[in-house]
């Protein structure tokens, strides 16, 4: 028995007592129809029906019919043909979309979720509690951003890869998508370099502590607040403020975003017949970021961001593998098995013994640095790569647009008396000849004088 024809017996029984109750002058039949929640017209249609055909009058006569509302079988058959076909291992709302968007599907995802439960495709979810926040939300864009990555065969015939997602924290906005083989620095540094020149830098990163976001003096304990790894140094430098997750809970958006992204992600890499990384990540970017921010982002509790332009473009710099390295005796560096050969400089005959820094960017390129100047760019296999274009404003232009000569520059290495000849230059030295004329005649009129 469905649920209607309970429905309907509890009415007639309700409808015989109240009926009863006017025909003995108890109610009216105002009164009678106002505690059926009808009006007083169909209180008599019934009351008549009763009478003529007894208990059967009361039946309602839309059980057993179709409805002229109910959702044509052409369709359900052909939506249940389409999941049992091609979409058996998405979710319901996932299918749906996919539905709307490739097949020119109309029903609505309730009717197809119930017609995907009659059938058998689908098991119902189970019921769950109502979800516990322990931590608002940031309430302004930019305030926070987490940063994970999730391993995963996302690729269709493809080993399982690292997914690297950054996401706001007050509104769940994708910013970053990016496939790599696996997570570490580079990868870091490849997302964030890349939602800083898009959005600015922001206030905070929130991360799991992987041994490239902390170090962990013990496993288990707290990271440390003295040693930093590459990326600790590169936020501190950008003044962004570096928290660690304890635990998978504390980092629970991050956590139930990627599970989403498993069910999702790799079926749409399928159906968009993406197999390479490199397709993936632009695809990624131009396509599916957007598509996802606007089924699963929120609106931020407040107006407004709290990005903050980095008109100067520091984080390039700062976001890189940065170390210190000796000049060798021939003049070059070493880095990663290969030997940087440093070419001919305006800053000094060569750089012998001096410390410099070498920065490694996520592309795999090596830049060279002394101070604030930049002396060489590589490869990643040593080649260099060629001079660089002086920047305006640049302390490297201002040394390459400098128009003297070098012979009129004292060398950093050379001997304190040739420094000081140096420092001399501009007097210009008087002719010979000159000098003893001046003298012969100061004599001659010294004698002309005496006689």
């Amino acid at each position: 028995m469905g649920t209607a024809s309970i429905h309907e017996g509890v009415r007639r029984m309700r409808f015989s007592r109240l009926l009863e109750r006017t025909e003995a002058k108890e109610l009216t039949q105002e009164e009678a129809s106002e505690m059926l929640g009808i009006n007083v017209r169909t209180f008599q249609r019934w009351a008549d029906r009763y009478e003529a055909e007894g208990d059967d009058g009361l039946a309602d006569r839309r059980m057993g019919r179709p409805s002229s509302r109910r959702a044509p079988m052409i369709e359900i058959e052909r939506m249940l043909g389409l999941y049992r076909d091609k979409y058996a291992d998405f979710t319901v709302k996932h299918f749906h979309e996919q539905l709307a968007k490739r097949h020119g599907y109309l029903l609505g995802y309730t009717v197809t979720k119930r017609a995907l439960h009659l059938a058998g495709l689908v098991r119902a979810a189970p019921k769950r509690s109502a979800h516990r926040k322990k931590r608002p939300r940031r309430p302004i864009a930019g305030m926070m951003l987490h940063q994970d990555g999730s391993r995963h065969p996302w690729l269709e015939g493809q080993p399982a890869m690292d997914l690297i997602v950054t996401m706001d924290d007050a509104t769940s906005e994708v910013y970053s998508m990016v496939l790599v083989d696996e997570e570490g620095t580079a990868s870091t540094f490849l997302a964030l370099r890349e939602v800083i020149g898009e959005r600015g830098l922001f206030c905070s990163l929130y991360t799991d502590r992987g041994s490239h976001y902390f170090y962990t003096p013990k496993a288990g304990e707290k990271v440390s607040k003295t040693q930093q790894t590459q990326v600790g140094r590169a936020l501190a430098h950008l003044g962004i403020e570096h928290i660690a997750a304890y635990s998978p809970e504390a980092r629970g958006r991050s956590e139930r975003m990627f599970c989403t992204l498993q069910g999702r992600l790799p079926k749409d890499l399928r159906l968009a017949g993406i197999t390479t990384v490199e397709a993936a990540n632009t695809w990624l970017k131009a396509t599916y970021i957007a598509e996802h921010n606007a089924a699963f982002a929120i609106q931020a509790e407040q107006e407004g961001a709290a990005f903050v332009s980095d008109r100067h473009e520091a984080f390039r710099e700062a976001l890189c593998v940065i170390e210190e390295r000796t000049v060798g005796n021939d003049n070059t560096v070493a880095w990663n098995g290969h030997r940087l050969q440093l070419p001919k400089s305006r800053l000094r005959p060569h750089f012998v013994k001096a410390v410099v820094r070498v920065h490694e960017y996520p592309n795999g390129t090596v830049a060279v640095f002394l101070g604030p100047h930049r002396l060489a760019s590589f490869t990643a296999e040593g080649a260099e790569i060629g001079p660089d274009a002086p920047e305006p404003g640049s302390v490297l232009a201002a040394v390459k647009d400098r128009p003297c000569g070098r012979a009129k520059s004292a060398s950093l290495t050379a001997p304190a008396r040739a420094a000081l000849a140096v420092a001399q230059v501009g007097a210009e030295k008087r002719p010979s000849s000159r000098t003893k004329k001046q003298v012969k005649r100061r004599q001659d009129l010294a004698v002309h004088a005496v006689s």
